[in-house]
């Protein structure tokens, strides 16, 4: 399997393999900031979280995603993320199906997690291309995007139906093997310059 389930540890986050086991702390987090009312994202219920788990495992068992648990440095989970959309033959991952609960976001925990992921996608997994990907209207998306490096590709006009009668365009943004030097020293300076 490639890339195989592995753990990411930093000063402000925990990524771990995700499990059925994480299903209850995830509930309470959705529940910080009622993210899942959002209308541009998608982030499971409190009802639905064991049956988001269970897709994101069923996708992994595919070799189409590999999802992690995002935990403060405490092992408490605040969140999810995930490779998908692996391309194995040609070396890309796609970074997304991120959310974090309400009060963990704008803190160095989300900063810290793209950057372990990147440092493995690139350093361990030698991958050619990181993508991500976000509903073009998702403003704060695209900005924390754009903030970590990323370059926009473009956007896919109509690209996505959400279940909810909205087409969502998808902006489409990347970083390649040959800029992350300067993505993880940004990265790495953003981490240790001192919050105001």
């Amino acid at each position: 399997m490639w890339p195989a389930p592995v753990t990411l540890t930093g000063d402000h986050v925990k990524l771990a393999p995700l499990s059925a086991d994480h299903a209850p702390a995830l509930k309470e987090a959705s529940k910080d900031g009622e993210l899942h009312r959002l209308w541009y994202t998608s982030v499971p219920t409190p009802e639905g979280m064991e049956d988001e788990i269970a897709r994101r495992l069923d996708l992994q068992n595919a070799g189409s995603m590999l999802p992690f648990c995002v935990m403060t440095p405490d092992g408490t989970p605040v969140g999810m993320t995930t490779f998908m959309n692996i391309d194995a033959a040609n070396k890309r991952v796609e970074i997304g199906s991120t959310w974090y609960r309400s009060s963990v976001q704008r803190s160095p925990l989300n900063t810290e997690a793209k950057r372990l992921l990147l440092a493995h996608a690139f350093e361990d997994l030698h991958c050619n291309a990181v993508e991500f990907r976000t509903h073009f209207m998702n403003h704060q998306s695209r900005a924390a995007i754009e903030r970590l490096g990323a370059k926009l590709d473009g956007v896919l006009r109509s690209h996505m139906d959400q279940g909810n009668g909205v087409l969502r365009d998808t902006a489409v943004y990347s970083i390649i093997a040959s800029e992350w030097p300067a993505v993880r020293a940004n990265l790495t300076w953003r981490l240790e310059k001192p919050r105001k």
